[in-house]
């Protein structure tokens, strides 16, 4: 009987180590968290309504984002220096606390947070996870040096970005509308999207080749996007032709990250006419403006996950005429039926309790909005669609309503097209390869006293909306911009031709006068003096 006990307790003791090592494992962090009271403060503070009081990812704005806000419980960081499912370096977490995760509605705190709240912030995050009390210190990998940006090595980029499918999800071009990309969920079975690559200033951990070549190596963890170190160990691709794919990655994007101005220019048009269409050459020659854009989420029903972050905007005139260009990226033409499951999910996964948001059909959409009159000083309409007392002009255009259309509206909601007989805009508008661009034209004055009529040389108020509609967004759905101005360049008066011609004679007729005194001078000089005059 006692040798049964003796036998029976024996069996029992790897469970009560077991549970020994959990509930140290456990109260570890619970400890942590007590002593670090200023950390639980700034995290009480400015983390919490998104990740939640017991960082699961579950604040009470977390329904409304995607991607979700992390869960701090799992240890899933996604920029790191660490290996593929390594835990994050206090470093990394860091870099994300400073920088934010750009394209997300993480911000960055360095200029909010002092270093001294920062370190405890790093130290009460990883006190949710037992991972971290339960683990030594992460290793960071050793990265290699950076290799050269030739046209060899962008090529072999290429072929390894097909080599190793990442148009499957990035596109052909980059912009995000691969033909994996409408089937892609994270870790939490949430909708996520492809980056798109053109726009390599929403990176998340950074838009630099340096930046690129670590994320192909670390992966972002909890996401669609692998490491490829192990292709590396294979020996299906080198080091160096991941750095090869870090350049080719790069060369999508812009050489620098555009900047943001409040006036877009109309360049004149002397010589030529204006563009007839989208792809009319004369475009490239014109100046583009980056319009960037955020979520609808002033009135309701709101929208906190839009997929148009930015627009470039061209602009020209020839006296008679305005024309505008406006592109932007795009996963899909929407409506496509091939998206229609990933609408679906984001539908279901974001703001419940902002009204109907049935699935269906809905049309990728623009609009350019201007007050009804070039207003005097710098009075503008309320900038969602004007208010009864001040409505707003519109130029409107949907991707499955043909022709864009006059419109006028007097507040959110209360868009009205003008009536067939003052419609007076021309457009054309395309989709290719992930990117649309919509092309309106207008004369600058109509004589039709519900259109704003154009001045050149006079600044005039515009603001931008769009919709992605596979994205689910239609309606107050979507994304806009504050007030810009368009500006109609005037013609170079004569007298800035003419001036700087008469005033180039002159200078160069003064120096032939001057220049032929000095030598009659120096013709009299060599000559000496008269003998009378010794």
């Amino acid at each position: 009987m006692r040798a049964r006990a003796s036998s029976r307790l024996a069996a029992m003791v790897p469970g009560f180590v077991f549970a020994a090592v959990m509930a140290c494992a456990v109260s570890a962090p619970l400890a942590a968290q007590e002593e670090n009271a200023l950390g639980r403060d700034v995290y009480d503070r400015w983390c919490a309504s998104c990740h939640g009081y017991e960082g699961l990812g579950d604040g009470y704005a977390a329904t409304y984002m995607l991607p979700r806000p992390r869960d701090f419980t799992q240890a899933l960081y996604q920029i790191r220096t660490t290996a593929s499912g390594q835990l994050p370096t206090d470093d990394d977490i860091m870099r994300v606390i400073n920088e934010g995760m750009p394209g997300t509605t993480m911000p960055g705190w360095e200029e909010e947070l002092s270093l001294e709240e920062r370190l405890a912030l790093v130290d009460y995050l990883k006190s949710f996870s037992r991972f971290f009390a339960a683990g030594e210190a992460p290793e960071p990998l050793t990265f290699s040096s950076p290799t050269r940006a030739t046209e060899e090595a962008l090529a072999d980029g290429r072929e390894v970005y097909e080599l190793i499918e990442c148009n499957r999800c990035h596109g052909i071009d980059g912009r995000g509308d691969g033909t994996s990309s409408p089937t892609l969920v994270d870790d939490a079975g949430m909708p996520t999207y492809s980056a798109d690559l053109t726009e390599n200033w929403y990176f998340n951990g950074g838009g630099t080749v340096e930046d690129i070549y670590q994320r192909l190596r670390t992966g972002l963890d909890g996401t669609p996007m692998p490491s490829f170190t192990d292709l590396i160990d294979a020996g299906v691709i080198t080091d160096e032709q991941l750095w090869n794919l870090a350049h080719y990655v790069r060369s999508f994007a812009p050489e620098d990250p555009p900047g943001i101005t409040e006036v877009i220019r109309a360049g004149l048009v002397e010589d030529a006419p204006l563009p007839d269409g989208v792809d009319d050459p004369l475009w490239e020659s014109a100046e583009a403006f980056y319009i960037p854009m955020g979520g609808q989420i002033i009135e309701s029903p709101r929208w906190f996950v839009p997929q148009v972050a930015g627009l470039w905007v061209r602009a020209l005139h020839d006296g008679g005429e305005l024309a505008v260009h406006v592109s932007w990226s795009d996963h899909s033409e929407s409506p496509d039926t091939a998206w229609a499951a990933f609408q679906a999910q984001v539908l279901s996964a974001v703001g419940p309790d902002e009204g109907d948001m049935e699935p269906g059909p809905r049309p990728d959409g623009l609009y350019l909005q201007f007050p009804m009159e070039i207003p005097e000083g710098m009075d503008k309409p309320y900038f969602l669609m004007g208010d009864p007392l001040d409505p707003v002009y519109l130029w409107h255009w949907e991707s499955t309503a043909g022709p864009a259309q006059e419109a006028d509206a007097r507040g959110l909601g209360t868009m009205a097209a003008q009536g067939d007989a003052s419609q007076s805009l021309a457009s054309e508008a395309a989709f290719s390869a992930g990117r649309w661009a919509v092309m309106f034209r207008r004369a600058l004055e109509t004589g039709d006293p519900g259109d704003l009529q154009f001045r050149v040389g006079e600044p005039v108020p515009v603001g931008f909306a769009a919709w992605d509609g596979d994205n689910g967004e239609s309606g107050s759905r979507g994304s806009i911009s504050s007030w810009h101005y368009i500006f109609l360049q005037e013609p170079t008066p004569a007298t800035v031709v003419v001036a700087p011609l008469i005033a180039t004679l002159l200078t160069a007729g003064l120096g032939v006068l001057v220049v032929a005194r000095a030598q009659r001078r120096e013709r009299e000089g060599a000559e000496g003096p008269d003998e009378g005059d010794a």
